[in-house]
């Protein structure tokens, strides 16, 4: 299961309502890349997948593949709004390796 905090929701629930297509919900996904090995991916869809696990937090909708899942599993996303900057903030108990940047992680030590 993954967990978005209120600020998340609420953060989602922004940019689908200032999307200028539909838009079903929230894809979280792992890609290869970033200083880690892998990288968090958020994208808005207009539609969820086949095999897609969705998680429904009433105004808004999760969506992951299959491929993702483990290693997404248990994590929370947190949406911080600072002086500093703002964005999404990911906290993944699978990850061993992780970036200053925060959205690139690896699963391997």
């Amino acid at each position: 299961m993954i967990t978005l905090t209120e600020n998340a929701i609420n953060a989602v629930g922004r940019f689908i309502a200032g999307s200028d297509k539909p838009t079903a919900g929230l894809r979280i996904e792992v890609t290869d890349g970033g200083c880690s090995g892998l990288q968090y991916g958020l994208k808005l869809e207009e539609n969820q997948g086949a095999e897609d696990t969705v998680i429904d937090y009433g105004s808004v909708k999760v969506f992951v593949d299959p491929n993702s899942m483990p290693m997404l599993d248990g994590m929370s996303v947190d949406f911080i709004d600072s002086i500093e900057g703002s964005g999404f903030k990911f906290s993944n108990p699978n990850a061993v390796k992780s970036c200053a940047c925060g959205t690139s992680f690896n699963t391997c030590s």
